[in-house]
């Protein structure tokens, strides 16, 4: 042992993994030092703004020094709960389609395709589309629009996340199931969706998190306003714009409230990520 040890091709093995370590030990220190600075000056700025009138007063008018953020909380709530119900649904069908019936066909491979650039394509792109689909066509911006933008974004994270968790069920499960003289559909519903069940709800989780925070798309589609209103056909608050309009302005109640809306946009993403690794926890346990 003692002679491998003094051999060159082991000292300079030895020094190449001492070298790679201290280099990944260093990238991984230096990528968590910046996400904890973020989250304490988010922390720090966004905990002082914190009180009842956030969540039970409008947006203030510029130079006030009350109001909260209330109408964009409900505002963010509607477009994202629209979003998320319009995409996931359409997502689902189009993973599952993917996963059970064209796994070797043309239009599978199109699909994809499509699929992949929509997943990485950013989301202002999406804004721009919607802007000239939907906003132009109306005449007019609305939470409509947004919501729609949103659904959107949703949908290729659903597509991805469906058609990996349905490929991971054993094929032995649809095999005895068809065996038993299922029908496709049935055996799709009541035994492919119930084994992933988990893995979609995770996906879902994930796209919800991904939508709600986006500002870009929301700016060409919903744009803002300083009212409680649920009228989806006309503009409606929401955080994100709010945050944006808010941080850019010369007003220090302003700026506090965009501190407050960005730490309530973060904790709900926190909050659906660690929900979404529990259910992928519980599935993988199982």
């Amino acid at each position: 042992m003692s002679s491998i040890q003094r051999s060159p091709i082991y000292n300079r093995r030895h020094r190449v993994d001492l070298v790679v370590k201290v280099l990944c030990s260093a990238a991984a220190v230096f990528g968590v030092t910046w996400l904890a600075l973020i989250l304490f000056t988010l922390f720090y700025n966004g905990l002082a703004g914190v009180n009842w009138q956030v969540f039970t007063q409008n947006t203030p008018p510029p130079g006030s020094t009350e109001g909260g953020l209330l109408n964009a909380i409900v505002g963010s709530v509607i477009m994202t709960v629209f979003g998320v119900g319009i995409g996931a649904p359409l997502g689902l069908f189009a993973g599952t389609y993917l996963a059970e019936y064209g796994k070797h066909d043309r239009l599978t491979s199109v699909i994809r395709f499509i699929n992949d650039i929509l997943l990485s394509a950013p989301s202002i792109i999406i804004g721009l589309f919607i802007y000239g689909a939907v906003v132009v066509t109306m005449g007019r911006f609305s939470a409509l629009a947004g919501s729609l933008a949103l659904a959107v974004i949703v949908i290729p994270v659903v597509v991805r996340t469906t058609e990996d968790m349905l490929l991971l069920v054993p094929s032995s499960l649809r095999e005895a199931a068809s065996a038993l003289g299922l029908p496709r559909s049935l055996v799709i519903r009541r035994i492919a969706y119930r084994a992933a069940r988990a893995g979609l709800i995770t996906g879902i989780l994930l796209a919800t998190a991904r939508v709600a925070g986006e500002t870009a798309p929301l700016l060409f589609t919903a744009l803002s306003n300083q009212f409680f209103s649920l009228d989806m056909t006309k503009t409606m608050a929401n955080l994100p714009v709010t945050i944006n309009n808010f941080v850019q302005s010369p007003y220090a109640y302003w700026k506090q409230l965009a501190w407050t809306g960005a730490l309530l946009i973060t904790l709900t993403v926190l909050a659906l990520n660690i929900g979404a690794r529990i259910i992928g926890a519980e599935r993988t346990t199982k």
